[in-house]
């Protein structure tokens, strides 16, 4: 471990393993689990408690686990009882609430409010200013771009909590808004600016507010190759995915061998 100065509060119950740096002003919580290699930049909360530690005088933290090769940008606020699969980054002011679990090499940008019980799996892409409603379920190669909100509560204010459920493969495009208890399917496109009240059938285009059915998106003609689909997406773009350089049909048939 490598400590940049003096100014840090690491709890003598955090498990940091090897090869982990750690920034200026951090802290960090009993029960926290630091994976090789990691980077935990300045000024970052790592497993901050829930609401029961100001009034529980035998509160315990219960564990946060952060896996090998992550990237915490500073200021990122992670609270405890939450996992991060290898190869997590952040970007600057991320809030992550409690109970909330990442697969592997997932990336949430920068002033992204992720507000806990909440379900992602392997390499997703969250940009900048993303908010996710507590209690949604969100596969895996799922993109969300700026400005999406995914919320949960029905008829504010109410004592529902009913997160949307988005998968594999989704695309969630700028200032789209999915409405609570929403189920969209896999390798679906929401169109910018969307608001999203009805569920989304697999391989579907939709757009507008309210968002309607435009055409199935292996219809969508690539810009960069006219005469072909697009979509699905995986076969046209590949950069930092697990079938760059051997494309994704031949790694999907590769997994199912």
């Amino acid at each position: 471990m490598k400590i940049n100065n003096k100014r840090l509060n690491i709890s003598s119950k955090a498990e940091i393993c090897q090869n982990v740096k750690i920034g200026d002003d951090t802290i960090i919580y009993d029960n926290v689990f630091i994976g090789d290699n990691t980077i935990i930049s300045n000024n970052c909360v790592i497993g901050e408690p829930s609401n029961d530690y100001y009034n529980n005088k035998s509160y315990t933290n219960k564990k946060t686990f952060i896996g090998a090769n992550s990237l915490i940008r500073s200021h990122t606020i992670i609270y405890c009882e939450s996992t991060f699969g290898d190869n997590f980054q952040t970007g600057h002011r991320v809030t992550i609430r409690e109970k909330t679990t990442f697969g592997k090499s997932c990336q949430v940008g920068t002033l992204s409010d992720i507000q806990g019980d909440v379900e992602f799996g392997d390499y997703c892409r969250l940009h900048s200013n993303v908010h996710i409603g507590k209690g949604s379920k969100i596969g895996s190669y799922v993109f969300i771009y700026p400005y999406v909100v995914l919320t949960n509560d029905p008829h504010p204010p109410s004592n529902i909590c009913s997160g949307a459920t988005v998968g594999d493969y989704s695309q969630i495009a700028v200032q789209s808004i999915i409405l609570p208890g929403i189920t969209i399917g896999q390798h679906v496109l929401i169109g910018a600016n969307s608001t999203v009240n009805k569920n989304v059938n697999d391989y579907s285009l939709v757009a507008g507010s309210p968002a309607k059915l435009i055409t199935d998106v292996r219809e969508i003609k690539s810009k960069e190759n006219p005469k072909e689909s697009h979509y699905p997406w995986p076969k046209s773009f590949e950069r930092g995915l697990p079938w760059e350089g051997l494309g994704y049909y031949k790694w999907l048939k590769n997994q199912n061998d």
